[in-house]
């Protein structure tokens, strides 16, 4: 409900609820004769065209990385598809998810992909159906779309038969019984189904030319299955006098067609081919757990794990060589043949390695690995800079797409910004800790502590002398800026929100603040003096260098209808005053016309991210648009075209 008034002196305003609490926004003096309310928005005319996807989802996903014959390695992160051409540096993306993605499948062609999602919700809180979809790596048009009613709460593993043409996918669900079941994916038809497992499962592949023979794995489980007309026949893997080990992590299979396994015990063991038995076994081949094993072209078995070692063995699994990669990319999570004698590591880091077994592996994707909040863009440089749950700052080119550097914090960080001269930056985090950091040396500048909750937004004055910090203990402290940044003296702190600030802008002069709190308050203030303006005719017209408020006369249109307050998270207004975008709870990110002052003005609407979207800001020129992801830990780029 939205409704416009006129008070006794002509005030002007829009007032809109939100759960039942009335806004009150004012216009500017010059909007009061001529605003309508019943005017259209009007759709903008600029898109958004996602440019380029920043992260990798390995931590708690598998087999999840490929390179393709186009020299693309394939991999994904929130629910997007990356096909990244590391010489060529550029990258394609799949967009067709509706939410997280799980799991991946190359067909043998090597142009056909599967993937499969989680169930999710839509914005109208309809449920979406966890499905696998078959899409043509080339045109990225989608082909087919399976098991839409079938599935049960995300899918887990995926792999396309090998021997029949690849006519036949086989497909395991995160339902109590991980259900097995096999697809001619090309009709949409189901062959068969079967209860796999009640515990987690966590790799199925087809037998090499067998497509009748199935394998799968997970905790205490290896099993066999046969499909036998319609029917999946299974047999347990026999362990007899080897220990049975608590996971089996991963399975491949070698040339003459045996199954290989590694496990949480750190060991490689082979079953004889068309059999249940253990015909071999390579006792402690790792330290701890083995990720991944993966068998390439020239009869090589490569082994990777919890040890960060990647090892080889020849074809009577003796071993060839060893190679640890750095402990900062971590654990080996999966393996991939590359181009010639390259390999490709995804890491439970989030890092995707290129290397040799000769050699050393340097990092071609690497992203978070906890939950984003934080992000700020550079005034005058196309840079910006992510931090978040995992306590590391990072700091990117847009341009070439590439980590300008990292550091870890003591601390998880929630906020960021940088001084207007771009020489420092200020990171805020969860403990009210907040830190300036040199934007070239990524040295420490100073520390300061405000209270001892996370501190939501760290915002300079345009003119670079006073600095304004949002926290969640209600209280907008003040600093006085000297030094380029360098020096900082506390002036006080505003009082009289009641609840936690969430945006902060300042006026184009440097001197007035406004603020958004929890409960929906719009508070106008005097920073230099920590004083509340409460006169509408000093605030109404004043010109605000950002527009971060979700509330407020000129953007209160980004609403959507039956909003109850909390599920746009984010906003940000181009430096050219025309667009404005939000991120909300639905991993949407919407592109506006600004001023977007008609109630419900239309949007245009993107997909990528799979979590609420946490941040959303233009780069320094708008030639970009860079987004977070909350728990989906990834920074998409947008072109606006």
């Amino acid at each position: 409900a939205v409704q416009t008034g006129a008070g006794e002196n002509q005030e002007g305003y829009v007032k809109m609820f939100l759960k039942g609490r009335p806004v009150t926004m004012f216009m500017p003096k010059d909007q009061v004769d001529s605003y309508s309310l019943e005017a259209r928005g009007e759709l903008p005319s600029n898109k958004l065209k996602l440019d380029w996807v920043y992260g990798y989802r390995g931590r708690d996903c598998r087999s999840n990385l490929y390179l393709l014959p186009t020299g693309e390695t394939v991999y994904f992160i929130a629910s997007v598809v990356v096909l990244f051409n590391v010489d060529e540096q550029l990258q394609r993306h799949y967009t067709g998810h509706t939410d997280d993605i799980k799991c991946l499948a190359v067909h043998p062609d090597k142009i056909t992909i599967a993937t499969g999602q989680v169930a999710g919700t839509s914005s109208d809180g309809k449920q979406l159906a966890p499905h696998v979809r078959v899409w043509d790596s080339v045109s990225l048009n989608t082909l087919h779309v399976l098991g839409t009613g079938f599935f049960d709460r995300a899918l887990v593993c995926l792999a396309f038969s090998k021997s029949n043409g690849g006519n036949t996918l086989c497909v395991v669900d995160d339902s109590n019984d991980h259900v097995l079941s096999v697809w001619d994916w090309q009709r949409e038809e189901r062959l068969a189904e079967a209860k796999c497992s009640n515990e987690s499962v966590f790799a199925a592949d087809f037998h090499p030319t067998d497509s009748n023979i199935i394998v799968t794995c997970g905790k205490s489980h290896l099993c066999f299955w046969t499909l036998e007309k319609s029917v999946l026949v299974k047999k347990q893997g026999l362990f007899e006098k080897q220990e049975k080990p608590k996971f089996v992590l991963c399975v491949a299979f070698a040339e003459n067609g045996d199954a290989i396994t590694g496990d949480s015990s750190g060991n490689i063991l082979v079953w004889g081919k068309g059999t249940n038995r253990i015909s071999r076994v390579i006792q402690g081949a790792h330290q701890g757990s083995i990720f991944a094993v993966c068998m390439l072209r020239n009869g090589t078995l490569v082994s990777g794990g919890k040890d960060r070692r990647l090892i080889s063995w020849d074809s009577s699994y003796q071993q060839i060589q060893t190679v640890e990669v750095l402990e900062l990319f971590g654990p080996i999570r999966t393996i991939a043949e590359g181009r010639g004698e390259t390999v490709l590591i995804g890491t439970t880091k989030n890092f995707v390695l290129q290397g040799s077994l000769e050699g050393e592996f340097i990092s071609i994707t690497q992203g978070h690995t906890d939950e984003l909040w934080g992000l700020a863009v550079h005034p005058c440089k196309p840079h910006f800079l992510t931090c978040g749950y995992d306590r590391q700052v990072c700091l990117w080119d847009s341009s070439t797409h590439q980590l300008i550097w990292t550091k870890t914090l003591e601390d998880t960080a929630q906020s960021a910004g940088f001084h207007p001269s771009g020489a420092v930056v200020a990171v805020g985090t969860q403990t009210g800790r907040w830190l300036v950091l040199d934007t070239d040396s990524k040295d420490l500048v100073t520390v300061h502590t405000d209270g001892n909750e996370q501190l939501s937004v760290m915002r300079y004055g345009p003119d670079g002398n006073f600095m304004a910090i949002g926290s969640h203990d209600n209280y907008i402290y003040i600093y006085a800026v000297a030094e380029n940044g360098r020096k900082y003296s506390r002036v006080g702190k505003c009082s009289g929100h009641s609840s936690f600030i969430t945006h902060l802008d300042w006026s184009v002069d440097s001197q007035y603040l406004v603020s958004n709190s929890g409960d929906y308050e719009i508070l106008y203030w005097i920073p230099s003096v920590c004083k509340q303006v409460v006169s509408v005719e000093t605030t109404r017209d004043i010109e605000w260098f950002t527009h971060t408020c979700t509330l407020g006369f000129q953007v209160f249109g980004l609403w959507p209808d039956g909003s109850d307050g909390t599920d746009i998270n984010a906003a940000c207004r181009s430096n050219d005053k025309s667009l404005l975008v939000t991120g909300d709870d639905f991993g949407k990110v919407h592109l506006f016309s600004y001023p977007c002052s008609q109630f419900r003005a239309p949007s245009h609407v993107y997909r990528g991210h799979s979590s609420h979207v946490t941040n959303v800001s233009f780069l320094y020129d708008d030639s970009y648009l860079v987004s977070t992801g909350g728990k989906d830990m990834s920074v998409l780029q947008w072109r606006i075209v």
